[in-house]
């Protein structure tokens, strides 16, 4: 198969990629580098998690509908697994403009292209922040998902509404996955978890926002991929379907279990719930189980032990 990926530079989609050329599948990746996060972490993705593979490589914005139609004229796509997007709750309150950019133009003009195509399988990231503050636990895809409390949820639910009109419109056969706080080795560096690492290896203090109530269904990249890739080989007709860890646990816990890997105890500021975070996520994954086959194996305890092992030797950290 010839598989464009989007957001291939990424925490996820660059490990998406790898699993897909292992298994000896084309891939095509189509990435903007930007500046969010510090884009050498981008590159060493490529460089370092993809040595020995050599995938098409195009650095260029999908919300240029003109250089992203490029790609598609000059490679006979497969399927779409559509990970680029701009991430983050918090910034999307500081710079909204470009979530519309890139999470609903860049979505669009993928669907429009698919369609011109003739591309039937498209797979994207959606998000467990489509739920809000759903008060129903856990979180399941038949819930209603009306009231987003941030822009970047607004965004993920809009593409998954227009993806669905694409295919009831012109048979596009999409899954939409829901991912909830995905963590490991090469993540985002805006990321909790990264953060907290950064600052308690350093003996710098940590906010803890909600005053470490918050639950997060915290899910391993290992179990995510393996979600993606099932999806891109199942997809037909439209599905939207959770990807979680269905064990949420609250944050005073999270930064407990890495204090305990690092062996270090952080210096922890207590401060308010902020603006478009949830209290709450948890993962019904019944879907997932039925229409993917997919359930994660990965304990939180053998999760940060694998991220920190990383990041201490990403880092040069003794």
């Amino acid at each position: 198969m010839v598989i464009l990926v989007t957001g291939g530079a990424g925490f996820i989609g660059s490990q998406v990629t790898k699993s897909l050329l292992e298994r000896g599948d084309q891939v095509i990746i189509v990435d903007n580098f930007n500046n969010y996060y510090e884009p050498l972490l981008k590159e060493d993705r490529l460089n370092q998690l993809l040595a020995g593979f050599k995938p098409v490589v195009y650095r260029l914005d999908i919300a240029d509908q003109v250089k992203l139609s490029e790609v598609f004229k000059n490679h006979k796509i497969d399927k779409i697994c559509h990970l680029a997007a701009q991430a983050g709750v918090r910034y999307s309150l500081e710079n909204p403009g470009v979530y519309i950019k890139s999470n609903i133009i860049g979505t669009h003009n993928l669907l429009e292209l698919a369609r011109e195509y003739k591309i039937k399988d498209f797979v994207f990231a959606s998000s467990s922040s489509v739920y809000g503050d759903n008060e129903k636990i856990p979180f399941a895809e038949t819930d209603v998902v009306d009231r987003p409390i941030s822009l970047y949820a607004a965004t993920k639910k809009a593409n998954e509404l227009e993806a669905y009109t694409y295919h009831k419109l012109f048979g596009l056969n999409v899954f939409g996955l829901r991912f909830f706080t995905v963590y490991g080795p090469w993540g985002r560096p805006d990321m909790a978890y990264f953060l907290f690492t950064k600052s308690i290896l350093s003996s710098e203090e940590i906010k803890v926002f909600n005053q470490g109530k918050m639950k997060r269904d915290f899910t391993y990249i290992d179990d995510i991929v393996a979600g993606v890739v099932k999806a891109l080989d199942r997809v037909a007709g439209y599905e939207i379907i959770n990807l979680g860890n269905n064990q949420p646990i609250t944050l005073e816990e999270f930064i407990g279990v890495i204090e305990n890997e690092l062996g270090k105890t952080a210096k922890k500021k207590y401060d308010d719930r902020q603006p478009g975070d949830v209290i709450e996520t948890y993962a019904d994954i019944t879907k997932a189980k039925r229409v993917l086959d997919w359930q994660p194996s990965t304990s939180i305890k053998a999760g940060l032990k694998k991220f920190i092992g990383w990041y201490k030797s990403y880092y040069q950290v003794d």
